[in-house]
């Protein structure tokens, strides 16, 4: 029986738009089971060369020297990963072993070559390993990457030049991790850990010279890696007029080099000012400021009192006895519910 040809254009539009989307359906089921096919070979294969290496690594973990066989190109990345994993859970002599065996291998020379082509999350796979094996030979590759706009790529980066050289890379990076908002604070400090000292000397030696946009970020820095700056440098920083400069420099006044600039702001017009300011003379006080904080617990913002009270009971030269007379003395009401808030706070941690 013969198919009758509509002359409808309408219903020969919706005969087809049906068939293209058949047509598109099908080809996303078969888009779909190729993914899951690959999937499943990826899984095999990965399966297969942790199987195969494993126990090789795990014998160099422990001190054995097992023979090793070359390394297949289709398990390079495999290896590379549980390598990795297994960098990131030791330390010590059995890092050492590991870098040796990975060395033999040819690992370094594979990793350096795949920062410049190879796709993104084995750029990221390979700026790991080069890190932990502190490959110097890698620096000149990763320091590009370093600056790249892909902000886990470059931290990446960063991380195994501080790793390579935590000196050079301190120079280099510090007024790198001023300049980049992008960068959390959290990431920045975790990777320049271990290069707090060189840090703090780049630091010290920049900060007079840096816009005032840029200060702030500067010491949240320096906070976060809780790294003393030179007295001269924070003073600067507490006579500004700008108050996010003031209170990033409070935050990170650590010694009593700038105790009388602390002072003198806890009578500062901004009430965060005066937050900052009694924490910080908490972290640095002596007896003699014991009735600057008391002054304090009568201010009309509750953080202040807050702060007060508690820099109060931080004072290492005032006893409980001490604290008790200060109490005595206390007859606004606000001031002495915040010291008893405070100390019952005290009583039970």
């Amino acid at each position: 029986m013969a198919l009758v040809q509509s002359t409808d254009p309408f219903v020969t539009i919706a005969v087809w738009t049906g068939t293209i989307a058949l047509g598109v359906t099908l080809l996303l089921a078969c888009q779909i089971i190729l993914l899951r096919i690959d999937l499943r070979r990826h899984q095999a294969r990965n399966a297969e060369a942790v199987a195969r290496w494993r126990p090789l690594l795990n014998a160099i973990i422990v001190g054995e020297s097992p023979a090793l066989p070359l390394l297949p190109a289709h398990e390079r990345i495999h290896f590379m990963r549980l390598w990795v994993h297994l960098q990131g859970s030791l330390r010590g002599e059995a890092t050492d072993a590991l870098n040796a065996m990975a060395r033999e291998l040819g690992v370094d020379a594979l990793a350096r070559r795949m920062l410049a082509r190879a796709p993104r999350d084995e750029r990221l796979l390979a700026a790991l390993v080069l890190g932990h094996l502190r490959d110097r030979a890698a620096w000149d590759r990763l320091l590009p990457l370093a600056q790249a706009p892909d902000s886990a790529l470059s931290l990446t980066a960063l991380w195994a030049l501080v790793r390579i050289d935590p000196d050079a890379a301190a120079e280099y990076l510090t007024p790198l991790f001023i300049e980049r908002d992008d960068w959390a604070l959290s990431h920045v400090a975790g990777i320049l850990q271990q290069a707090a000292a060189p840090t703090a000397a780049v630091l010290g030696r920049i900060l007079p010279g840096l816009p005032e946009e840029r200060l702030p970020r500067a010491l949240r820095i320096a906070e976060a890696l809780r790294v003393p700056l030179p007295g001269a440098v924070l003073a600067g920083a507490l006579s500004s007029g700008a108050v996010p400069i003031v209170i990033a420099g409070l935050r990170g006044v650590m010694t009593p080099e700038t105790i009388d600039e602390v002072r003198a702001l806890l009578a500062h017009p901004d009430w965060q000012v005066r937050v900052q300011a009694a924490r910080a003379l908490g972290r640095i006080g002596n007896r003699d400021d014991a009735p600057r904080l008391t002054a304090l617990l009568g201010d009309p913002q509750w953080w202040v009192r807050y702060r007060a009270a508690q820099a109060l009971r931080e004072l290492p030269a005032l006893s409980r006895a001490d604290m008790q007379a200060v109490r005595a003395s206390l007859t606004d009401r606000f001031a002495l519910d915040m010291l008893d808030q405070v100390l019952a706070e005290q009583e039970t941690a």
